[in-house]
């Protein structure tokens, strides 16, 4: 009686496992192990509320949907692809929101979804929003890269436990995500925080890097890159995609980016799509700016990512 009891509570423990493995929730991991760097504590909770409703001329997805703003505890997300599906490949998400919230369903939630239905693990990073009173508002925050170094750090520390190629993380973004994750992939030669563990001593520099509509990367007046934002020597390759008619970012953020790359012979690839406005994120329609998914995953294929 004890070996037939033993038997099936052995086999109800292997469902367990297996309903865990194929469990679509996500797994948060927390980035800092104690005190967040640069950080005073003095913000509120973290908030969750619905983005305004905009109008088409400047918006493609004119609908509101989820954002997250107030985050003084920035984590990761991790959605794993089926593991039929896997490729080993990962994708660090960064949503955008002008430094000022995240757009996490549109550019986070919808992104790692895209992600796992071509085999990659998408790793959504929830990091500090709003700008804190040192942080000026025409300007990139200063603290949401010390996040996403680490968030790269923090999976390529943890590749094999989830199922990731420590040498297949990259790096995506939308809007200001967008230039966060540009800013990531060409700023890995400097940390911007002192370490805190032996995680810091792991390379922050993505494999691969995409940005979407991007923005704060153009010089204010001038048609060069903004000051600060350099192309060194190993920056990865970079795929961009924007729309034409972006009155939010304007198109030329990407293209001079793109020149940019081209003359540090990075390479790189640019979809500027006629019409399209801002915030398209990856949703499926009949308008051209929705193949930018498809034309990125050739380029991660050719690439050998995929």
């Amino acid at each position: 009686m004890h070996h037939v009891l033993a038997f099936w509570l052995l086999i109800l423990a292997m469902n367990f496992a297996q309903a865990a493995e194929n469990s679509t929730a996500p797994v948060l991991v927390e980035l800092w192990p104690g005190a967040v760097p640069d950080e005073d504590g003095k913000l509120g909770p973290e908030r969750t509320r619905l983005s305004p409703k905009l109008d088409r001329k400047q918006v493609e997805v004119t609908e509101p949907t989820q954002l997250i703003t107030d985050v003084s505890k920035p984590l990761i997300a991790i959605h794993r692809p089926d593991q039929a599906k896997n490729s080993g490949a990962a994708m660090v998400i960064c949503p955008g929101g002008g430094y000022w919230d995240l757009y996490w369903e549109l550019e986070g939630q919808e992104v790692a979804a895209w992600l796992n239905s071509i085999g990659i693990t998408g790793v959504i990073l929830k990091y500090r929003v709003p700008r804190r009173p040192d942080e000026p508002k025409n300007e990139p925050a200063r603290r949401p890269l010390q996040d996403a170094q680490r968030a790269v750090r923090l999976v390529r520390n943890h590749a094999v436990k989830w199922g990731i190629h420590p040498d297949r993380i990259g790096i995506v973004g939308f809007s200001a995500g967008g230039h966060l994750a540009l800013s990531t992939a060409t700023s890995f030669e400097k940390r911007t925080y002192e370490p805190v563990d032996t995680i810091d001593q792991i390379s922050s520099r993505p494999n691969f890097a995409v940005s979407v509509y991007p923005g704060y990367l153009k010089a204010k007046d001038k048609d060069e890159l903004a000051p600060g934002l350099q192309i060194p020597k190993g920056t990865p390759p970079i795929f961009l995609a924007h729309g034409g008619e972006d009155l939010i970012s304007p198109p030329e953020h990407s293209v001079l980016m793109y020149l940019a790359l081209r003359r540090a012979s990075v390479p790189a690839e640019l979809h500027v799509y006629a019409g399209a406005a801002h915030d398209f994120g990856v949703r499926t329609n009949a308008h051209p700016y929705s193949t930018w998914t498809t034309s990125c995953a050739q380029w991660l294929r050719e690439l050998g990512f995929l």
